[in-house]
């Protein structure tokens, strides 16, 4: 019994290792499709978080206000980004049902079942390229989303900051 569960663990580790293996290739295609779009947000973003990481020196007023300002502008650009990997996303879904329908078209001989796998199987390169499109929107989607938040909390910092400023001000008085 121990044997068919070991061979069992053996064979669900190499499907783990073949998906491990595949999706690292996907990851490296969809890094290097968005990287020229959001290059200089992620690299103003990890500025940010480095600022932060010193909890002994909070970023300044000036520094804030920079946090508003350029991730304002960074944002303003991806998602531009967005909206161009969307239509990538959109063209690549169309070229991989065209590929799967021309397929499916030319197969005379088999079961409905086996028409459609074999079209699967000729469409395969076309559906990656469509998964990696479709990934790398919604990776680029998410980027803006949190880098959206990130400027909704600069603010609200900011805006604490300033009533703080006004009451110690009005307090002074």
């Amino acid at each position: 019994m121990s044997t068919s569960l070991e061979l069992v663990a053996d064979k669900v580790k190499d499907i783990r290792l073949h998906v491990e293996n595949n999706s690292s290739k996907i990851d490296d295609i969809v890094n290097d499709i968005i990287q020229p779009y959001c290059k200089d947000l992620d690299k103003y973003v990890k500025f940010i978080a480095e600022c932060l990481r010193d909890g002994e020196k909070p970023p300044t007023d000036e520094e804030l206000d920079d946090f508003v300002l350029n991730l304002s502008t960074y944002i303003y650009w991806a998602s531009g980004a967005v909206e161009n990997l969307g239509i990538r996303d959109d063209i690549s879904k169309a070229v991989y049902k065209e590929m799967y329908h021309s397929s499916r078209a030319t197969i005379d001989k088999g079961t409905v079942a086996d028409k459609d796998s074999l079209a699967e199987l000729s469409s395969q390169q076309e559906y990656i390229i469509n998964v990696c499109y479709n990934r790398a929107w919604k990776t680029m989607k998410a980027k803006v989303e949190s880098a959206q938040e990130l400027l909704g909390s600069c603010k609200k910092v900011l805006t604490r900051r300033m009533n703080e400023y006004q009451l110690t001000h009005i307090g002074g008085n």
